[in-house]
């Protein structure tokens, strides 16, 4: 059925939309009359009246927030990161030019390690340091072959057990034949140089020259200071944030604010990683240190010209302009699940020219709190703005970032300053100096400390299970060695008539019997065997579950040992880690048992790796310090270990 409309009043229609209508717009661009595009495709402006069409035509006059900032104004308070603690060490000042990874993850280079001297690499190189330096005051090749003969580097005796560790292994064995006696362990005159004030380089020295010697003196303190520069380690070799017990990293660092400090503490850093996201507010401590420096900085009100943020693809905001083919959004195939990258395409899309920017310079290790921001568009509209994240801390529906967590749930206000550290970004990490995976291993019902690479005394490192088999192999040799020639001696005698052999030659074979009996298994009298416990690879270190003193219900993980039974010998030796990581109190006087607590070893285990890092400074200079980095390892494991086996000793 058609029915006209007749409309009386079509601009009252149109405005209280009486009729449904459809509004198409198909052409939005210039329409050309002749055959030449060129004057067409430039969309010229022909007068204001004709900007006014488009832009209603677009929508624009119906945006409730079409207005651009042209000015804005910043009211901030900023302090400055003024101390810097160690979990359990005094307080120091806080340094901004260092950076703080190095000042958090430092750790002593191990030069001596169960009573073996090591980092044989390093030795030499401090070794050649100190004869180019003292080079420049004396070429007389008597004094050079002083410092020589009273710093060596002694050759390794395969007999005496506190070389076991150098001579077990070939090539360390030969790394060390070859320098000894022909260069010197820069490491001894450095540790004497350092262990006293009074401690002077000429100190015993016989000089061609005994004028020379206040020159060698001086050069001692140049020598010192060379390779502190060269490695950045702790000036205590026991004062580093490292937390065995919990194998991460803990420090704090403090600020002024106001009458008191504001107190920042990171209480499981192990990422190699150092930012904001580390900190949390500590409010139950006022200060590092009493009483509470002046607070350095105060409160200041920036100006700004906002400028338009900008990125690939991203869609003009006019439609004579073509975007560039940098990026394409349309060419992007995000999965089902993918629910994170459609809504960031979204919003990048949709709120592409809302998005301005304003520069803000900080000084690094400083804290800023910005108060509020006045925002002036192009039609004079002032606005204030504040913190978007404000309100309380604990709040489930609060979202920001770049912002500080406060430690409990209080209730009290979300702090929004923003922390601004001294940190890099990039560091080069060098190949692991020894690595360890701490594993479940439900069946054993421990946890077991796995040696992956070991550190020599060369300064090399090598695969744990390769170094376990070497060294035990080696503390065998001289006992099969020994059984080797009884059964030799034994077979030889035996080979003879009892009625031919003396007394002596038959009180010597008693002998020998009754020895081997004592070293080898005995001959099988039946089916099975009874068998106490076998055996783990000496790379393998056990943790096993103790109470917690004074608590009868929390357990924690100690440090246990595992016996090296070897044929002939009355006690068992203890099998002792070769990694600094693991053998955390043995090398104290005196020795000291290792905790640690049960829940940093989780189902899937770790992985704990120790490691050369560098990496260069604002002002240019090389900073290389030794670290520890943790991450989370590949499963359970399976040590075998078993108690209480019926052995079959039938050959099948």
């Amino acid at each position: 059925m058609s029915q006209k409309f007749i409309i009386q009043d079509m601009a009252e229609a149109l405005n209280s939309r009486l009729f449904p209508a459809v509004t198409v717009w198909n052409r939005l661009e210039g329409r050309p009359r002749t055959q030449n595009f060129s004057r067409a495709l430039k969309a010229e402006v022909r007068d204001a009246l004709w900007m006014l069409t488009r832009q209603w035509q677009m929508g624009e006059f119906e945006g409730d927030d079409a207005g651009s900032p042209i000015f804005a104004k910043l009211h901030l308070s900023t302090t400055q990161l003024t101390r810097y603690q160690s979990e359990g060490f005094p307080t120091e000042d806080f340094d901004n030019a260092t950076p703080l990874e190095a000042t958090v993850e430092r750790r002593p280079i191990p030069f001596r390690l169960n009573e073996q001297n090591m980092a044989l690499d390093l030795r030499l190189l401090m070794g050649r340091q100190w004869l180019k330096l003292l080079h420049t005051v004396t070429t007389n090749a008597a004094d050079h072959s002083e410092f020589l003969n009273a710093y060596p580097i002694e050759v390794p005796d395969p007999d005496d057990p506190s070389d076991a560790a150098i001579c077990a292994h070939p090539e360390t064995w030969a790394m060390f034949a070859a320098v000894a006696g022909n260069h010197m362990d820069g490491g001894k005159l450095y540790f004497y140089l350092t262990e006293k004030a009074s401690h002077h380089a000429s100190d015993g020295i016989t000089l061609s020259i005994p004028s020379d010697a206040s020159d060698i003196d001086i050069l001692g303190d140049r020598f010192v200071k060379w390779f502190e520069k060269l490695y950045f380690q702790p000036l205590d070799a026991d004062q580093d944030a490292w937390q065995p017990q919990r194998l991460e990293y803990q420090f704090s660092v403090s600020a002024p604010d106001g009458d008191s400090e504001l107190v920042l503490s990171a209480d499981e850093y192990y990422h190699g990683r150092l930012d904001w996201y580390n900190f949390d507010i500590d409010p139950t401590r006022q200060s590092l240190e009493e009483p509470a420096s002046p607070d350095p900085q105060g409160t200041e009100t920036c100006t700004f010209i906002p400028a338009p943020l900008v990125f690939d693809g991203m869609p003009n905001t006019r439609w004579w302009t073509f975007e560039d083919r940098r990026t394409n959004f349309g060419d992007i195939k995000p999965d089902t699940t993918d629910i994170a990258k459609l809504m960031l395409m979204e919003f990048g899309l949709v709120y592409a020219n809302d998005w301005f920017l304003l520069p803000l310079d900080l000084f690094v290790g400083s804290i800023v709190q910005i108060k509020g921001m006045a925002v002036t568009n192009v039609f004079g509209e002032r606005t204030w703005i504040e913190a978007a994240g404000s309100g309380p801390d604990d709040a489930w529906q609060r979202w920001s970032i770049f912002t500080l967590n406060t430690k409990g749930n209080q209730g009290e206000a979300a702090d929004t300053r923003l922390l601004l550290l001294p940190t890099v970004p990039k560091i080069q990490e060098g190949k692991p100096l020894e690595e360890i995976m701490l594993i479940r291993d439900e069946v054993a019902n421990m946890v077991w400390g796995v040696e992956k690479r070991v550190p020599l005394p060369t300064g090399d490192n090598r695969p744990g299970a390769e170094v376990a088999r070497e060294f035990l192999a080696f503390i065998r040799k001289p006992l099969d060695e020994e059984i080797a020639r009884l059964l030799a001696r034994k077979q030889t005698l035996a080979s003879e008539a009892p009625e031919n052999l003396s007394p002596a030659e038959q009180a010597e074979l008693d002998d020998i019997i009754a020895t081997l009996a004592k070293v080898l298994p005995p001959e099988p009298v039946a089916d099975i065997r009874y068998q106490v416990m076998n055996t783990v690879p000496e790379e393998w270190i056990p943790f096993i579950p103790v109470h917690v003193e004074n608590d009868i219900r929390q357990i924690q993980l100690q440090r246990a040992a595992m016996p090296r039974v070897l044929a002939g010998e009355e006690k068992p030796q203890r099998v002792r880690p070769r990694t600094i990581l693991l053998r955390e109190g043995l090398d104290q006087k005196p020795r000291s048992p290792y905790f640690l607590h049960e829940e940093e070893v989780p189902r899937a285990g770790i992985v704990v790796k120790q490691l050369f890092q560098r990496t260069r400074w604002l002002d240019g200079r090389v900073w290389t310090w030794l670290g520890v980095q943790k991450q989370i390892g590949r499963g359970e494991g399976a040590s075998r270990l078993a108690f209480d086996q019926i052995i079959d000793t039938t050959n099948k």
